[in-house]
C-alpha cells in the first residue's frame, strides 16, 4: 500500500459474528485486504439477521473497529459500508405495458417512463399484500428489468426500435422502514457513519456470480447463521431474491440440546464436527466433561440438514418458476457443515458436483498481504460489501417535495420521478392530462374522440426550472404544480370523415341537384353543425326521400314520377346519382343528359366559402376547417406538436411520401408525415 489508495471499511453484521473488512481496489481485476477482524456477539442480540439489542450489537461493532483501527496503525476508520440482510427483503415482479396511438421510435424517456410503471406497480402490490398489522413503510431499494417486450416479443433492449406497444417485466426489492432506521442507528451509536448500504444478497453475488456467468440459469445461496439468502440468476440478470430463516445456528441448537452444552459450546462442537479429529471434548452444563466424534455429530445432524436443504430446495424452484436451477454456489459459514451440499443436490434433484462451496475460487482476485487471512465462504459476503461501495455509492438521502421531506435510497442517478414514487405523488398528475372523452355512436359503431391534453407539471428544484427527469442531489428542494386537464373532447357533425362535406348528388330531370346529407342524432335530424353529445346515437342517411328532394326543389308531388326508370312514390328511397324524372311520361319530353362540362359549368360557385377537410398525419385522421384552402403549416393548429421542446435537430415534413415544406399546400385525403428526426 503506498499511502494514496483510499480504504474502504466493510461490516457484515450478521447474527453470530461481525465481520469487519478494510481494503482498496487498484483496478477492476483485484481488491486488497488490509486489514480484517472477526468477533462474535456475546450473546443473543441478534437473530435471523435481526438486530434485538442496538446496544450490545453497537458494543461488538465497536470492539471490531478499534481492533481494525490497530492493525492500521492508529488510522480512524469513520465511514462505513453495510448491508441488510435477506430476512427482511420483499420482492415483486410485475408485468407492466405502454401503448403508443400509433408506431414510434422507442426513446430512453418511453424506457424510463415504463421501467417506472413497473416499479409503481410493484409498490402498490407491496402495500396491498401488507399484512393488517403492519405499519411499516416500504422503500424500493433496488430494481432491475428481467426482460423487454417489444409488440409483445422478447428483446433485450427497446431504445430505437419502432413500436405500438412495449412492455417489461421488473424486479423491485422493498425494505421496511424499521430495519433501515435500526442499520443506522446501531453504527451510528459505535461511532460509524453510513456511506454505503446494499443488500446481502447482492453482496454476495457480486462476488460469488460474475456477470459473465450470470447468463447461466444459477442459485447462489449464502447460509449464515439465522437466515439462507437466496439469488436466481438467468439470462444475464438476477430474476428472484428469496430468503428461508434456517441457517447454521439451527444445527447449533441441535446439538446443544443432544449435549447438554450452552450455545456458545455447541457453536465450537459444530465447528470441530467438520474436521479430521478423532474426538471431541466438552463439558456439559453440570461440569462434567464429555466426549463424542465428529462422525457422532454429523449423525446427529442429518435430519436438520435434510430439513432445511429441502426448504432451501423448495424455495430455489418456486422463485424459478418451478424448476431447478442448473447449478448452486454456496457460501457463507453455515453451508460448510459436511453432507450439506451434497443434500441439497439430491433435493434439488441435480448432480452433487453442481452444488459446490464458493470460497477460495471466488476470491482468487483478493489479495491477503498477512497470510492468517483465508479465503473461505464466510468472507464471501464482507468482500461483496466493500466492493459494492466501487460499483453504487449509495445510502439513504433526503430531499423536499411541497414541503414534506421525503426518504430515497440514493444509487447516484436520483431523479425527481424517483422522490415523486417515494412520496406517493402520482404519475399522472406529472404529464399533461387529457380531457374527458367524447364517445358516441355512428350507424351503430362505437366511435371515440380523444379529449384535448393539458398543461404538463411546473416542476422548480431550488427554485430553478426542471423537468421530471432532473438529476436531483440530497436536500433538494423539489416543487411541483401538478399538471392541468385538458377540455373536454367536441365534434360537430360535419367533421365526421363519412360526412363528406355533407353533400349529396342526384340526377333530377337531367341535372345535377346538390342537397345537404341528412344526419340523425337519437332519431332527430341534425344539420352539421350539431355539437355531438357523449351518448349520442347518430345515423347518417345516404339517401332522400322522392319527397323530400321534391321540397328542396320547390317542386310538388304527382303521379307518374320515375327513380332509375323505375315508377316512385312520395317515400321511394333515392340513393346517391339516382336519377330521377318528375314529369309523367306520355305528357313528358325527352330528357338530355348533361354533359360533364355543362355540369361543371352550372355547379354553384363557393368562392370565398370556408370547406372542412380531412387529412392523415402520421397516421392519424385530423379534420381541418374554417379556411377555404390550406397549407402544411395549418396542420399544427389541428394536430399536436410540440414545436417550442425540440426532440432532434430537424423537423421531417412529407405529403404523400414526397418531402415539403410548410407552405406547401394540402388538400382533402392527402397523407402527412409530421416529426422530429
Amino acid at each position: 500500500m503506498t499511502g494514496t489508495e483510499q480504504l474502504v471499511f466493510g461490516l457484515d453484521i450478521g447474527t453470530r459474528t461481525v465481520v469487519g473488512t478494510v481494503g482498496y481496489k487498484k483496478n477492476e481485476n483485484d481488491f486488497t485486504v488490509v486489514a480484517q477482524e472477526v468477533k462474535e456477539h456475546e450473546t443473543r442480540a441478534m437473530m435471523d439477521g435481526q438486530i434485538h439489542d442496538i446496544a450490545k450489537v453497537a458494543e461488538t461493532i465497536k470492539s471490531v473497529k478499534r481492533s481494525l483501527e490497530n492493525q492500521l496503525d492508529g488510522k480512524k476508520l469513520d465511514n462505513v459500508c453495510i448491508a441488510a440482510a435477506g430476512r427482511v427483503l420483499k420482492t415483486v415482479t410485475v408485468h407492466v405495458d405502454e401503448e403508443f396511438s400509433e408506431d414510434q421510435i422507442v426513446t430512453d424517456e418511453d424506457v424510463r417512463a415504463l421501467e417506472l410503471k413497473g416499479v409503481e406497480k410493484a409498490y402498490t402490490e407491496i402495500k396491498r399484500s401488507k399484512a393488517a398489522d403492519d405499519e411499516n413503510n416500504y422503500y424500493c431499494v433496488a430494481y432491475s428489468v428481467v426482460r423487454y417486450y417489444l409488440n409483445d416479443f422478447q428483446i433485450m433492449n427497446l431504445t430505437d426500435h419502432k413500436a405500438s406497444r412495449v412492455g417489461a417485466d421488473v424486479l423491485a426489492t422493498f425494505l421496511p422502514d424499521e430495519v433501515i432506521e435500526g442499520l443506522y442507528t446501531t453504527v451510528d451509536k459505535a461511532g460509524l457513519k453510513v456511506t454505503s448500504l446494499t443488500l446481502e444478497p447482492i453482496a454476495a453475488i457480486i462476488v460469488a456470480i460474475p456477470e459473465k456467468f450470470r447468463l447461466l440459469n444459477i442459485a447462489l445461496v449464502d447460509v449464515g447463521a439465522g437466515t439462507s439468502d437466496i439469488s436466481i440468476t438467468k439470462d444475464g440478470s438476477i430474476i428472484a431474491y428469496g430468503m428461508i430463516p434456517k441457517a447454521g445456528d439451527s444445527f447449533t441448537e441441535v446439538i446443544a440440546a443432544n449435549h447438554l452444552v450452552d450455545f456458545n459450546s455447541a457453536e465450537a462442537i459444530k465447528l470441530e464436527a467438520g474436521s479430521k479429529k478423532k474426538s471431541i471434548v466438552y463439558k456439559d452444563i453440570m461440569g462434567l466433561k464429555q466426549t463424542t466424534t465428529p462422525a457422532a455429530v454429523r449423525a446427529e445432524l442429518a435430519d436438520k440438514i435434510k430439513e432445511n436443504t429441502t426448504d432451501i430446495a423448495a424455495k430455489i424452484i418456486e422463485l424459478n418458476g418451478g424448476k431447478p436451477v442448473s447449478a448452486v454456489f454456496v457460501v457463507g459459514g453455515g453451508g460448510k457443515l459436511p453432507g450439506f451440499t451434497e443434500a441439497l443436490a439430491k433435493e434439488l434433484g441435480i448432480p452433487k458436483e453442481r452444488v459446490a462451496l464458493r470460497g477460495e475460487e471466488v476470491l482468487s482476485f483478493v489479495n491477503y498481504p498477512d497470510s492468517t487471512y483465508k479465503r473461505t465462504p464466510e468472507f464471501v459476503t464482507p468482500i461483496g460489501i466493500c466492493l459494492n461501495y466501487y460499483e453504487k455509492k449509495n445510502n439513504f438521502v433526503f430531499v423536499n417535495l411541497n414541503g414534506d421531506s421525503v426518504k430515497l435510497y440514493d444509487n447516484n442517478k436520483l431523479t425527481v420521478i424517483d422522490a415523486t414514487i417515494a412520496a406517493g405523488f402520482p404519475k399522472d398528475k406529472l404529464f399533461p392530462r387529457r380531457g374527458p372523452a367524447l364517445e358516441f355512436t355512428l350507424n351503430g359503431m362505437a366511435r371515440m374522440v380523444r379529449g384535448e391534453a393539458g398543461e404538463a407539471a411546473v416542476i422548480t428544484v431550488n427554485g430553478r426550472e426542471a423537468s421530471a427527469n432532473s438529476i436531483i442531489e440530497p436536500n433538494d428542494d423539489i416543487v411541483i404544480k401538478e399538471s392541468t386537464i385538458g377540455p373536454m373532447a367536441t365534434m360537430e357533425v360535419n367533421r365526421l370523415p363519412e360526412y363528406n362535406r355533407g353533400e349529396i348528388k342526384f340526377n333530377v330531370n337531367g341535372k345535377i341537384v346538390i342537397c345537404p346529407k341528412f344526419i340523425s342524432a337519437n332519431g332527430e335530424l341534425v344539420s352539421g353543425y350539431y355539437d355531438i353529445k357523449s351518448g349520442d346515437r347518430l345515423e347518417l342517411l345516404d339517401y332522400y326521400t322522392l319527397k323530400q328532394i321534391l321540397e328542396f326543389m320547390d317542386i310538388p308531388y304527382k303521379e307518374g314520377m320515375y327513380v332509375n326508370n323505375e315508377p316512385a312514390d312520395a317515400d321511394t328511397k333515392v340513393y346517391e346519382n339516382f336519377k330521377v324524372e318528375t314529369e309523367p311520361r306520355e305528357n313528358a319530353e325527352p330528357v338530355k343528359e348533361e354533359t360533364a362540362e355543362e355540369i361543371e359549368e352550372e355547379a354553384p360557385v363557393k368562392d370565398d366559402l370556408p370547406v372542412t377537410i380531412t387529412v392523415i398525419v402520421n397516421g392519424t385522421a385530423i379534420f381541418m376547417s374554417g379556411k377555404t384552402e390550406y397549407r402544411f403549416v395549418d396542420v399544427l393548429d389541428f394536430y399536436p406538436f410540440d414545436i417550442q421542446n425540440p426532440s432532434g435537430s430537424s423537423v421531417l415534413t412529407q405529403i404523400n411520401g414526397k418531402e415539403a415544406s410548410f407552405s406547401d399546400y394540402i388538400k382533402d385525403g392527402d397523407s402527412l408525415v409530421l416529426k422530429w428526426v
